[in-house]
């Protein structure tokens, strides 16, 4: 019988990622909405690897599953490291838009001098029904332009330049994306752990 992983987001964007990243395993992936789990866990820890736990052991005591969560932020020198841990909420809210959120991050950037050098880093959590919990990290540098460019990806995509390619994150393919995003580093560095985890529940 072919071992499952959840995958822990209601994210589509990280969804859509998180699949083609992942393909190759021997598992069958899930997603919360095939198992009919609705939650919403309050991301309240104090680093990107703490709530990546929170929701991998939510989902995971909900489903019994192996089950991988991640979470990610942008980290922009200028503003000391903002939004970070805040990304998603970084006006006050989950529910403002992308574009209104990299509106205010520009709006905030006005007044400092170039390049807003900047990366993302991603944080993975691994949880297996045995309540242990692994992690593996990812970083991508870049830096902010103030023009939005492409139309792939979501969140600060657009505004998110790499430099060496001349690209913004949502100017790439998703096959270039997964290649040199945080999270695709992240996930990458998950694999070994994924697999070593599975052949423990077999």
């Amino acid at each position: 019988m072919t071992p499952s992983l959840l995958i822990a987001t209601n994210n589509p964007g990280k969804l859509l990622e998180m699949q083609a990243l992942l393909t190759g395993l021997p598992v069958r992936l899930y997603i919360p909405r095939d198992l009919n789990i609705k939650l919403d866990v309050e991301e309240n820890g104090s680093t990107y690897a703490e709530n990546a736990a929170l929701k991998a052991v939510a989902f995971g005591k909900a489903s019994r599953m192996l089950t991988l969560a991640d979470d990610s932020g942008l980290e922009v020198d200028a503003l000391g490291g903002q939004p970070g841990l805040y990304s998603a909420r970084y006006m006050g809210s989950h529910d403002d838009s992308d574009a209104d959120r990299r509106a205010f991050l520009l709006k905030n950037l006005s007044g400092a001098a170039r390049p807003w050098t900047a990366h993302f880093h991603c944080s993975v959590a691994l949880w297996a029904p045995d309540e242990s919990i692994q992690y593996a990290e990812g970083i991508c540098p870049g830096e902010i332009i103030p023009q939005e460019r492409g139309s792939n990806g979501f969140g600060y995509d657009p505004i998110f330049l790499l430099s060496e390619l001349n690209k913004t994150m949502a100017e790439l393919s998703m096959e270039e994306k997964n290649q040199l995003s945080h999270r695709a580093r992240a996930i990458q560095a998950a694999r070994p752990l994924i697999t070593r985890t599975l052949a423990l529940f077999e």
